[in-house]
């Protein structure tokens, strides 16, 4: 017969092997900071198209249960969220990033904090050429979680510019 005691060492064993910290692996200097966090998203997504991106840094930015969230107009006018994990994320742009370079950069953020939650706007300009002219803009909207050691992106929800939706001032550089 398994004593309680047992039981209860077993499940705190499988909450931990499952949990995300020990599920993934990051650089610390990725994921102190809100701005850390941030930056290694950009940078990691950034990059010529010979240029082989690093998806486990990618996967070790955003926690197991995330979500990555491009919005589009169909052709009926919907507006579409395309929801996906890491892992379907990383499959559709490892396609796309073999064939074209692209090269995203932020150019203004708005932080709003809670505790330990965050949500981050963040406006970006893409480019298919390093330092070379805009191609287009957009907001990225993350949202973030400090467990108590790092930071998570839980979720980022982007939409790009638009003639119908100009980015506001507000979310551009004085």
């Amino acid at each position: 017969m398994i004593s309680i005691r047992s039981l209860a060492f077993a499940l705190l064993a499988v909450c931990w092997l499952c949990s995300p910290s020990a599920a993934q692996e990051a650089a610390p200097e990725d994921v102190a900071s809100i701005d850390a966090i941030i930056t290694a998203s950009y940078d990691v997504i950034s990059g010529s198209a010979d240029e082989q991106r690093d998806w486990d840094r990618e996967r070790s930015l955003f926690h197991p249960d995330s979500r990555h969230m491009p919005t589009y107009r169909a052709e009926s006018g919907e507006w579409i969220a395309d929801v996906t994990d890491v892992e379907g994320f990383i499959e559709r742009a490892d396609r796309y990033f073999s064939e074209q370079s692209f090269y995203e950069y932020e150019i203004a953020r708005r932080v709003e904090r809670f505790g330990n939650i965050a949500h981050v706007f963040s406006t970006y300009e893409w480019s298919h050429e390093q330092g070379g002219p805009t191609a287009g803009r957009g907001i990225n909207s993350f949202q973030l979680l400090f467990d108590g050691t790092r930071w998570w992106i839980l979720s980022v929800f982007w939409q790009q510019e638009s003639e119908d939706y100009p980015i506001p001032s507000e979310y551009l550089p004085e």
